[in-house]
């Protein structure tokens, strides 16, 4: 395995400082969370590339969270899907080369026949891969736990569309799989899933700890991958506080 590491920003975290930290610990990449203050209207696209080149950094992005791609609205699906496509277009102005999106949507379940909600996102998937594929950049669709697409539906994803997958394990947790469960979708699926949203937890919640802090075997996981994968590890540590990155790291760096 020839992974690249790096980790998801937090709401509060500054890109310049996120940036230098990443750096000095000798991270490939920062994930920037383009949510809040890097909303795309809002960042400076030569500022940020530049700093991460001063950094040495490459990027990647976590496009917003709250777009519902797979709205029975009309209006409102296609804005949705317009506005992370201005989104992928920013990041690749700052020069981020992947972005992940959720496979989501807020509708409303007792009104919603589930068929049609999932058909409405894998519509706006492969919309939004042909667009970013023509631009150069790597759609990761996002595990959502619960959602109307789970852990359990990718495989929809996978024959239906060509975007690739980021498998978040804190999710594929609450969604039912324990750790031989996650590595045994990973063995089966590596060959589609491109990113990791590597998400501790110690049980069937959205925890988000400290790499390691948590149960889930990630040996294990990683070994289910094949031998000459080649994508991208984020750390998704809820914090602000950069030592709990640093001892992240550490750890994950032994496991590879």
């Amino acid at each position: 395995m020839n992974a690249k590491t790096g980790f998801v920003t937090q709401v509060g975290m500054e890109y310049e400082e996120a940036f230098e930290v990443a750096g000095d610990l000798g991270f490939d990449y920062v994930e920037l969370m383009m949510d809040g203050a890097n909303e795309r209207t809002r960042v400076d696209p030569d500022a940020m590339r530049a700093r991460a080149e001063e950094c040495g950094l490459s990027l990647a992005v976590h496009l917003p969270f709250a777009l519902d791609i797979g709205s029975p609205f009309e209006h409102v699906r296609e804005g949705a899907v317009r506005e992370v496509q201005a989104a992928i277009e920013t990041a690749r102005s700052f020069g981020a080369m992947k972005g992940v999106v959720h496979a989501s949507s807020k509708a409303w379940r007792p009104a919603y026949d589930e068929e049609e909600i999932q058909e409405n996102i894998v519509q706006s998937v492969t919309t939004l891969d042909e667009f970013a594929d023509e631009r150069g950049f790597e759609l990761c669709v996002e595990n959502i736990p619960d959602g109307w697409i789970s852990t359990h539906e990718f495989d929809r994803l996978f024959a239906e569309t060509d975007a690739s997958m980021t498998l978040d394990t804190g999710h594929a947790r609450i969604d039912g799989l324990d750790s031989d469960g996650i590595a045994a979708f990973v063995g089966r699926h590596g060959d589609r899933i491109s990113h990791f949203h590597l998400n501790d937890t110690r049980g069937p919640s959205d925890e988000h700890l400290p790499f390691g802090a948590g149960t889930l075997d990630f040996r294990a996981i990683f070994e289910a991958l094949p031998d000459d994968w080649e994508g991208t590890l984020s750390l998704e540590v809820f914090t602000l506080d950069y030592g709990y990155i640093e001892t992240s790291k550490a750890y994950l760096d032994e496991l590879l």
